[in-house]
């Protein structure tokens, strides 16, 4: 079955920066857009940044100048660079793959297993 793989995550002081990846164990047709989702104890998950299959961005206000996300399509991958990182950014980070299956007529999302990005002041 197809899974989403991320790494990247890790512990990084504040100003520093990380590159988070998610890659595709199998081949997913018909992707609409790819995205980072984030979850930090307490708090409703949000989405950071996605990317449409046409390259349209869309960013967290919080993240805006920040980070950037980018994908492979033809690798069915997805990448977020972070920098000048701060604490209020911990948490944990999940890929996102959003499919359109014809033949149900509706949408379907892939989701990574999530990575740890800890930030500390």
């Amino acid at each position: 079955q197809v899974q989403l793989v991320e790494s990247g995550g890790g512990l990084v002081q504040a100003g520093g920066s990380l590159r988070l990846s998610c890659a595709a164990s199998g081949v997913i047709l018909s992707i609409n857009k790819m995205g980072w989702y984030r979850q930090a104890p307490g708090n409703q998950r949000e989405l950071v940044a996605d990317i449409t299959s046409g390259g349209d961005t869309n960013y967290l206000d919080s993240v805006k100048g920040r980070f950037t996300i980018s994908s492979d399509n033809a690798k069915n991958t997805v990448y977020l660079q972070m920098n000048s990182l701060k604490p209020e950014d911990t948490a944990v980070y999940h890929c996102n793959v959003r499919q359109y299956r014809f033949q149900y007529g509706s949408s379907y999302d892939y989701w990574g297993q999530g990575t740890q990005v800890t930030v500390s002041s």
